[in-house]
């Protein structure tokens, strides 16, 4: 991690900037990738998972054979963990759902809104460096809970054609039953246009690296509903005099593994904690068995140290962080000032592995600075609010002058004359 020494607020839009892949290749390689699957259906799927993966697949939906092998390889202290994490954010999310009340606006105008469920929704779930099995929690729940009708699952083979155990366990155990194996920008180009196997979706959800948003980038411009540009894992740490060096190491650590184009920040306005962390990062650093991917993460990572709270405060809004630790025993008032996060933990053992797994919240959240304008995915995320009126003649002769008058200053007289005849039946009467 480079370490930064009270730098002027001038050059904190720089230090918040994170590591991208050049972004002309970037495009050039998505693009491709889309317009390929979109032409080409299942043969581009084939093809991208030999080009990519190495892999040569018999075929691209997981059988009902394969979907029963779990149960017999997943250890028991792990299904029963998934099965403590599920309801968790069970709760937390069955929770979000509130009942629409019925808003008399005027005498005899009444209006409402109704939530909802998407039909088909697609989920993406990263299985490359790490299966994240998790990831099915926090996706395929809300969407049980609101009532998709239909949920879609993509996810990378191994090298033995199978997807992870844990994500079959996983997926088994929220009633996912069209699971295939693809990943990539290709897997959610699948999921956007259809293929001869893969049904079209309605949304996508999930997270992934750098062609994973981007491909969901380039489909919402096409029309295509996402959840949020979720691309690598970020950190970012607030730490004053009251903070464990140790747990802090322990956090900045626990999201740099997640990938080489993760990153950390640690901001201190204390010089003897900020040191003592980083000590700790090297220390901990020796035993990690993801050694290659996590110090190519650090690279990218910076340590700052600033005048005090505030300064930390302010740059933490001006990055706006994926996920916020304030490691502090004054955690409660410091997290006041928070304008730009997606999600916050409090406190020194308020850990942020917690939030990936079992805590009860959702841990597919915005990066790169999303976090300024979309929230992280809830029940709300798989449904549409459909809002209704309902207008008697009374509730009309009180609203019905209004409407005639705006609408002849906008020229709109078909709106107005909508109104003008049946407020001149009424009058009738």
């Amino acid at each position: 991690m480079k370490t930064y020494k009270y730098p002027n607020k001038e050059s904190w839009k720089t230090l918040s900037k994170r590591a991208e892949l050049n972004q002309n290749n970037l495009n050039s390689t998505v693009r491709s990738v889309l317009d390929n699957v979109k032409s080409y259906g299942d043969n581009a799927l084939f093809n991208y998972a030999l080009k990519f993966d190495q892999l040569k697949l018999d075929e691209i939906q997981v059988s009902k054979q394969e979907l029963k092998q779990p149960e017999t390889s997943i250890a028991p202290e792990l299904k029963t963990a998934i099965q403590s994490a599920y309801e968790n954010i069970y709760c937390f999310h069955k929770a979000q759902k509130i009942k629409e009340q019925i808003i008399q606006t005027k005498p005899g105008v009444k209006c409402w809104r109704k939530a909802i469920a998407i039909e088909r929704v697609g989920l993406y779930i990263p299985g490359g460096e790490a299966p994240l099995f998790s990831t099915i929690l926090m996706l395929g729940i809300p969407a049980l809970l609101a009532g998709c009708k239909e949920i879609i699952l993509c996810s990378p083979a191994k090298n033995n054609q199978a997807l992870d155990p844990a994500i079959l366990y996983t997926a088994k155990l929220i009633g996912i039953k069209k699971i295939f194996k693809v990943g990539g920008a290709q897997a959610i180009a699948a999921m956007a246009y259809g293929t001869e196997t893969i049904p079209k979706v309605y949304k996508i959800f999930g997270p992934g690296n750098q062609f994973v948003t981007k491909a969901k980038e380039m489909l919402q411009q096409e029309g295509v509903a996402i959840d949020l540009p979720a691309g690598p894992s970020e950190l970012l740490v607030i730490a004053d005099q009251t903070a464990i060096p140790t747990f802090v190491a322990a956090d900045l650590l626990s999201q740099a593994e997640h990938g080489k184009d993760s990153q950390v920040i640690l901001l201190s306005d204390d010089e003897k904690t900020l040191n003592a962390c980083l000590k700790a990062i090297q220390i901990q650093f020796k035993d990690l068995p993801r050694k290659k991917v996590t110090a190519k993460a650090l690279i990218n990572s910076k340590a700052i140290l600033l005048n005090n709270l505030d300064e930390c405060m302010d740059f933490s809004n001006e990055y706006a962080p994926e996920h916020l630790i304030i490691a502090s025993e004054n955690s409660s008032a410091i997290s006041e000032k928070i304008v730009n996060a997606g999600s916050v933990f409090l406190g020194n053992y308020s850990c942020e592995s917690a939030g990936d797994y079992a805590s009860g919240t959702n841990h597919t959240l915005p990066t790169n600075g999303y976090a300024k304008n979309y929230s992280g995915v809830s029940l709300d995320s798989f449904t549409k609010k459909v809002t209704f009126q309902q207008i008697n003649k009374e509730g009309l002769l009180n609203i019905g002058n209004t409407i005639e008058i705006m609408a002849e200053a906008e020229q709109l007289i078909a709106h107005k004359n909508a109104v003008s005849i049946r407020l001149k039946e009424i009058n009738n009467e």
